[in-house]
């Protein structure tokens, strides 16, 4: 996610291939299709050609770190803001958890699907522009769920919802990857990250607690508050792009895009990574509330949405991330994730409430940190098009969320909760067996460099 593929974008890129990790086998930046784009006079022009983009300690880092911080507040508060309503919403609708789990799968889903096109719509109207633009219409949409008649209407306007905010995901990582030096990337991201898990915490534990004593609809609604006014902050404190190129919205250059990113074997295995990661996420805390709300735990609403305060574990790991890859490199983070994932989701088949809480922590700790890695590795390693290079890792990983909310929940109510931990670790030995066959492709292709 970054410039367009126009000749000012490949100019940019250029000046940084020398510290960004690119894949060898990734296409070559060339923009024929592009439209010549003259240069602006907002791009800072450095002497002696020194790197002008934010690093951390430099103007500018901690505004731009925390207007993003709330941009993922806000996408995940919204996003996710009826997951641990679920057992409410069942009982007030009188459906079943199957049909609740469709007020998630929808949001998440209708993001899958729109954040390519919003990806697209970012890379020529900025990116800036776009999300505040998507998060305007995400919080209106927000302050109608409230007031959703019937379960088909509630699942229609968090699809809405979802679509909405696509904008967000699919500008946030270009925005950065523009506007940060290479090496700080992934702590930016990381920074962003934890801004999510931060959303996704506060909007569960606040929905918890408000539906308990006033019902669901009231608690999605202080939510929709909530996020109107990290929307707000968002807007005034994000500083403007300063490197930033408008790009073409023609879709033969597009689909040119789209198609060298997904000939690019590493990306592919990116975008797998991600979707493998948050199938394992979604299904388990689709479904936890569930698990806490029956016997023998019968714990009350409130209670069951403090649940995700284990959440503070992700927004850690998230911003811990470049220094794990840091010590480790990115497969062996991708390994430590994986197993501490794994490791959670067997602890929580325990009887008791403090080792599910344990393996809770563990299960979120190895899914921040690998999706951290495996989006910042995204951002990285695509040359040009990184709006739409991260738009295919955000689909994929949304696209596992709402597999994650289905088939878990689907597990769930034929298995119980053993049947949405085994679609967890057959997901979690997905992760490890892709990683491995990218450590293997990494050595044959280092033999390859290799003079004989």
């Amino acid at each position: 996610m970054s410039p367009a593929s126009t000749k000012a974008s490949t100019a940019v890129d250029a000046r940084t291939s020398v510290t960004s990790t690119v894949s060898p086998s990734s296409p070559p930046p060339s923009a024929p299709d592009a439209p010549d784009t003259p240069d602006t006079p907002d791009v800072p022009s450095a002497p002696g050609g020194a790197d002008s983009r934010i690093s951390p300690g430099g103007p500018g880092f901690r505004r731009m770190s925390f207007a993003l911080f709330l941009a993922g507040v806000a996408t995940f508060a919204l996003l996710y803001s009826t997951q641990a309503l679920l057992p409410l919403i069942s009982g007030d609708l009188g459906v079943s958890a199957g049909d609740a789990s469709w007020t998630v799968a929808a949001a998440t889903g209708g993001l899958a699907v729109f954040v390519l096109p919003m990806s697209a719509l970012s890379e020529r109207y900025g990116r800036r522009t776009v999300m505040t633009a998507s998060l305007a219409v995400a919080v209106t949409v927000g302050l109608l769920v409230p007031f959703a008649p019937s379960l088909g209407a509630l699942v229609a306007l968090r699809a809405l919802q979802g679509a909405a905010l696509a904008g967000v995901p699919a500008s946030a990582t270009a925005y950065l990857a523009e506007e940060v030096r290479p090496k700080a990337l992934v702590t930016a991201i990381g920074l962003f990250v934890a801004g999510n898990s931060v959303g996704g915490m506060s909007g569960r534990v606040i929905t918890g607690w408000v539906a308990q004593e006033w019902g669901w609809r009231v608690a999605v609604g202080v939510i929709g508050v909530l996020a109107v006014a990290c929307a707000v902050a968002f807007r005034l404190l994000l500083p403007a792009p300063k490197h930033f190129r408008p790009g073409s919205l023609r879709p033969r250059v597009l689909l040119g895009t789209v198609r060298d990113h997904l000939a690019n074997p590493l990306l592919r295995r990116l975008y797998a990574i991600g979707a493998l990661f948050m199938t394992v996420f979604g299904g388990v805390y689709t479904m936890i509330g569930y698990r806490l709300a029956e016997a023998p735990f019968s714990l009350p609403q409130g209670v069951v949405g403090s649940i995700f305060l284990v959440y503070l574990v992700g927004t850690v790991a998230a911003s811990a991330s470049g220094r794990l890859v840091g010590r480790l490199g990115r497969r062996g983070a991708l390994y430590a994730a994986g197993g501490t994932t794994a490791a959670g989701l067997l602890l929580s088949l325990a009887g008791s409430l403090p080792l599910i809480l344990l393996g809770l922590v563990l299960i979120t700790g190895g899914f921040f940190t690998g999706h951290a890695v495996a989006s910042s590795a995204v951002g990285r390693t695509a040359t040009r098009g990184r709006a739409q290079a991260s738009a295919l890792y955000q689909s994929a990983y949304y696209v596992g969320s709402s597999v994650g909310s289905t088939v878990g929940a689907l597990a769930f109510h034929s298995g119980g909760w053993s049947g949405t931990v085994g679609v967890g670790l057959v997901a979690v030995a997905g992760v490890v067996t892709i990683t491995v066959l990218g450590t293997r492709a990494a050595r044959v292709e280092r033999r390859g460099l290799v003079p004989a």
